[in-house]
């Protein structure tokens, strides 16, 4: 007992030296802004992301979800590295504990002395520990537990990535059919026309250039519908790639659902309380503890390390006939090992912890400022959607009448087939329109909803 007070007495003003080298703080302010500058998304009525999709109303929209994030190698990656940095909290909370080791051997002698030949067999269990007087094992443990919460926060990220991209997919296929019907649509209003300019042109009131004029529009609209067929055949593909689904299979679900409005979101008026929710976030705050944990274990390595160890087991002799069973113990030795000369190794390795901790500090602000600019960005689309579409939907139905009259005037011989193609081509881009800007709004949604951290609450687990 004297030896071990004599080393706890040597080694307490090292103690207090490492106590007055504290590791830079694990917690940094964020440097939020203390308010949204855009706009908020209007009609929102929805603050719990956990189960949006389900509140959608399109059951299709939720198995295509859960069945890409089932097969994407995203998610797969982010559960591995949850399991990669689970093992390594066991590893090093285990470092912090005694390690005890099994150990047997047997051997045969004959020596040249008075001592018979004989055989000698025994086992023993040996311990060893490590005694973390300045907290080095226990930096190194906090640090595996902020990066295994970071990794949990990770496959949330990742499933609300797959999630976010199957949505905007299926709704860029909703919108691209939308779009095939009408371009659809105009391709039946060319062809219709240009039977009866032809018609016309056959009883000579017609020039055969207008006949030429009509059979080339009529022309122009069927590629233009068979060329958005084919787009939607390839947001079809693009969906089985991402949901694993068999095609047929996708096709006769796609065919026997139909589309619902996205419903509205809301998030906090403080950006604070948004920014807790970002799963990219709180990976990013959790990797600034880790590295500051870190630096902890790096300036702990530069102190004394004491270690004790002991065994218990048990011997046996055999020799003529005879057995000699003996009980063996020990204690010991208990190890103080004191730095003394490293050519500036251990310092090295401080100056690297604290270099990599200034790194995460600045990555963490980082992603915060992305994750502000994310929700702007979503918010600002939202407002700039819905402003657009009132007007854009008052254009179509003014497009819409004026096609309408030029299409009963060219018939009675009123108008020419240049001002009837001119009238078309304007209700053709007011029809197009009107869907790519519902498709973008609906992509803002999508946006925003990833932005708010897509349901996670600081607890995502696998």
């Amino acid at each position: 007992m004297k030896i071990v007070q004599t080393l706890m007495t040597a080694a307490a003003p090292l103690a207090l030296c490492a106590c007055a080298l504290a590791p830079p703080a694990p917690q940094v302010s964020a440097q939020a802004p203390a308010q949204w500058y855009a706009a908020p998304a209007h009609n929102a009525s929805l603050t719990d992301l956990a189960n949006w999709w389900q509140r959608q109303g399109d059951p299709l929209l939720v198995q295509l979800i859960d069945a890409a994030q089932a097969a994407s190698p995203t998610v797969s990656a982010a559960g591995s590295r949850i399991a990669q940095s689970r093992a390594q909290r066991v590893a090093a909370g285990a470092a912090l504990l005694p390690s005890v080791d099994a150990a047997a051997s047997i051997s045969r002698t004959s020596q040249q002395s008075a001592l018979p030949a004989g055989t000698t067999s025994q086992a023993a269990f040996q311990a060893a520990w490590e005694i973390d007087l300045f907290g080095a094992r226990r930096s190194e443990r906090d640090a595996a537990e902020a990066r295994l919460a970071g990794a949990q926060a990770g496959w949330h990220e990742a499933r609300v990535a797959v999630a976010a991209e199957v949505a905007n997919q299926y709704y860029a296929l909703r919108a691209c059919g939308q779009l095939q019907a009408v371009a659809e649509q105009d391709a039946a209003s060319r062809a219709d026309t240009a039977r009866l300019t032809q018609l016309s042109a056959d009883a000579g009131f017609q020039s055969p250039a207008t006949a030429a004029l009509a059979r080339a529009s009529a022309a122009e609209g069927h590629s233009r519908a068979t060329q958005q067929r084919a787009l939607c055949e390839l947001d079809v593909k693009a969906l089985v790639v991402l949901t694993a689904l068999p095609e047929p299979q996708l096709r006769q679900r796609i065919a026997a659902s139909a589309a619902t409005p996205v419903t509205p979101i809301e998030i906090s008026a403080l950006p604070a309380a948004t920014l807790a929710q970002r799963p990219d976030v709180f990976n990013a705050e959790r990797e600034v503890a880790a590295a500051s944990f870190e630096v902890g274990s790096a300036q702990a390595d530069r102190y004394p390390r004491l270690a004790l160890q002991g065994s218990v087991g048990a011997a046996n002799f055999r020799s003529g006939g005879d057995n000699t069973h003996l009980a063996t113990w020990s204690i010991g030795p208990l190890a103080l090992t004191l730095p003394v000369f490293d050519a500036g190794r251990r310092g090295a390795n401080v100056d690297a912890a604290r270099a990599r901790y200034d790194h995460a500090v600045v990555s963490y602000r980082a992603v915060v400022r992305q994750a502000v600019r994310e929700v702007e960005e979503a918010l600002v689309n939202l407002r700039s959607t819905s402003e657009r579409s009132d007007d854009a939907q008052v254009a179509l139905e003014g497009y819409r009448y004026s096609f309408r009259a030029t299409e009963d005037l060219y018939k009675n011989g009123l108008a020419s087939l240049l001002q009837l193609e001119d009238v078309r081509r304007t209700r053709l881009a007011a029809e197009d329109n009107v869907v790519t800007l519902q498709r973008e709004r609906n992509a803002a949604w999508v946006a925003l909803y990833r932005a708010a951290g897509g349901g996670w609450h600081g607890a995502a687990r696998n």
